[in-house]
This record gives C-alpha cells, structure tokens and sequence, in this order.
C-alpha cells in the first residue's frame, strides 16, 4: 500500500522531515484514464490535500497511458511525426509529451550515476552531427562509457565551426547562417570537460582509473588535469580498422549503436534536431533506455546498471517513468512500491522493493 514519504507542499514543516503518520487518509478518487482508484492524502499540518498521484512523473498528463508507448518508439529510433501518427496525436502534443519524458529521464540518469570500483576503465569519444542545417550549424557529442558495462555515463551535444572543404556556395550558407543565429562558436572543449567530470565523480573513489581514447591533442591535458596524474590515458590512432581487436571498439559500438537508435544522429536524416538543446533531451531517452532498460548485449540478462550494481534488475518502461525524480536526493527509487522508500543519497542496489 502506497505511503507518501512527505508532504509535497514545500512550505510546510512535513516537507524537508517529515514525522510518521503525517498524513491522514481521504479515500480514493477513480480517473477517466486510468483503470485503477487513486487513493487520496491529507497533511495533519498544511491541511493540504494530494494523492498517489502528485508523486508520478505523468502528474497533470493527458494521456499517460501514452508515454510508455512513445518511449518505446523514441528508444527505437522512431521520429516525432511516425510517432504521432502511429498514436493518433498531433505533432506538437507528441513533441511536449516526448520533451517531459527526456527530462525526466535526464534526472533519473543522473540520479543513477554511482561510485564505481576500485579500478575503472573509461572509453571516450565524440561524434559530430549538426542542428538544422547539416554543412552550417555542426555539433559535437562526446560519448564517455565505462567500458566493461557499455554503461553510458554522459553525453551532451556543443556547438563547433564548421570546418573542412569551403565552396563560394557554402560560404554563403554559412554567411547568411551568422547573420541569422550569430556566429557560431566553439564549445568543444567545454563539453568534452564536463562530460569528464561526470566521470571524475564517479571514480572518485577508484585507485586505479585507464582511459581510453583517440589521438585528438587536446585530450590528453583535460584527462591529466580532471582525472588527475595517476591514471592511465591510452591513446590509439583512429584510423586503425574498426574491428574487435581495435582498443577503441566498446566506444566505436557504442556509437554505432546511438546512430541506429537515435534518427538525430543519423549522418543525413531529415529527423535531425533543429535545435541543440531539444538534442540534448533525446540523448538522455537513449541513455535510460541503453543503461535500464536494455540488457547490455543480446546475449546478456542484464542491464548495464545492473553490471555495475547500481540497480538490482533491469527496469521495464512504465518503472523507468513511473516516480517524479526532480527532488534529487529524495526522489522515490524507480522500483519502489510503497513509496516509503525514497532514497538516501546515493542509490544502493536492493535496496528498494524490487
């Protein structure tokens, strides 16, 4: 039976320590969307009323019965227009409720992220797409993994100038795309540098940390500078085959994999973002999909979390967008089924009722 772990309203005085037995019981309520009664809350001190359901991430949605269907098609590279039309919604509604879930998601992938062991070893790259306008407005996204697991630990898309072969035809683009959006700058290695620190912080506790990457001359000063002179940065040419035997080959699959699940990553797709921030939000629906919910091979039972004892079993969809995590530290745990147990930080595997 579902226990509210605290009052939701942020004045009261049940909201940051809440007491046992705060609240008292007021019924249920039955939902037009929903098959099943929705039981009813009171706090002994605000007097305020709320339910189950001020606690779930489809709080206040037309349609929830829809959101784990969309996930679905968006972790299958499904874009927004096929899925629309495949739900019987209109695109705008499709992009909102697509939007809520990646933001959602992005607080669940960030709350996710744990120590790791002792020894750590890391595999980083970064893919090049574009917003918009594919030979005017490029995009960096650098991919750190942890290697064993394929456990995606951050990704985020920059903006970087456009470079190589320059026509008269395509310096006008560029031109008219300055005059337009301003011109353009390179936040490479701003990226790259934060997507490291969440790294960092995962490793912290790590004595031992191997680092994997190609042989881009700026990385290794950032991979000194952020995870110290201890650890050990292995660099490979990235024009040595793209098999097995490659040292590169967990990020290069990885990549691989982004590109067939994600039609934003595609090199030439019409389903690319027409802004970098809305690319951003679809990153992180892959990243819960690719961490919780899918094993990390076809032959494996388990998920990447899950090797890396984050999480005690691999997540359905409904689990992954069932409670709100915008609390932070005391969010419920995605596999909680009372709701009494809101996590302490720092998320420990069993200890939910999986």
């Amino acid at each position: 039976m579902f226990q509210p772990p605290f009052c939701p309203n942020p004045r009261c005085s049940e909201h940051q320590k809440p007491r046992p037995n705060f609240y008292i019981r007021c019924g249920f309520y039955k939902p037009i969307c929903r098959a099943h009664s929705v039981p009813r809350f009171r706090c002994r001190s605000c007097n305020r009323g709320f339910s189950r359901q001020t606690f779930r991430a489809d709080y206040r949605d037309h349609k929830p019965h829809l959101n784990t269907w969309l996930f679905k098609l968006l972790a299958s590279g499904v874009g927004l227009r096929q899925s629309a039309r495949t739900m019987n919604l209109s695109v705008r509604s499709t992009e909102l409720k697509a939007r809520k879930i990646g933001r959602h998601l992005r607080r669940l992938n960030s709350r996710v992220n744990s120590h790791l062991s002792d020894a750590s070893a890391f595999h980083f790259d970064e893919i090049e797409t574009f917003e918009g306008q594919r030979n005017t407005r490029p995009l960096t996204v650098p991919v750190l993994i942890e290697s064993e697991s394929r456990f995606i630990i951050w990704s985020e898309s920059g903006t970087i100038r456009p470079s190589g072969s320059m026509p008269a035809k395509r310096r006008l683009l560029i031109e008219s795309s300055n005059k337009r959006y301003g011109k353009r700058s390179d936040q490479s290695k701003q990226v790259i540098r934060r997507t490291l620190q969440r790294g960092a912080r995962m490793a912290r506790q790590a004595c031992e940390i191997v680092f994997h990457s190609d042989e881009k001359l700026s990385y290794p000063g950032l991979v000194k500078r952020i995870f110290g002179s201890g650890s050990t940065h292995i660099r490979t040419n990235s024009q040595v085959a793209r098999t097995l035997w490659n040292p590169l080959f967990p990020i290069n699959h990885e990549e691989a994999v982004m590109r067939d699940l994600m039609g934003r990553l595609r090199r030439r797709s019409w389903l690319a973002s027409k802004k970098r921030r809305f690319l951003d939000i679809a990153l992180h629906v892959h990243i819960a999909y690719r961490n919780l919910i899918r094993s990390r091979f076809n032959t494996d039972v388990r998920s990447s979390a899950q090797l890396l004892g984050l999480m005690p079993r691999r997540l359905s969809f409904g689990e992954a967008l069932g409670w709100r995590q915008e609390l932070g530290n005391r969010s419920i745990h995605p596999l909680s089924l009372t709701g009494r147990d809101a996590s302490k930080p720092g998320w420990k595997a069993g200890a939910c009722a999986a």
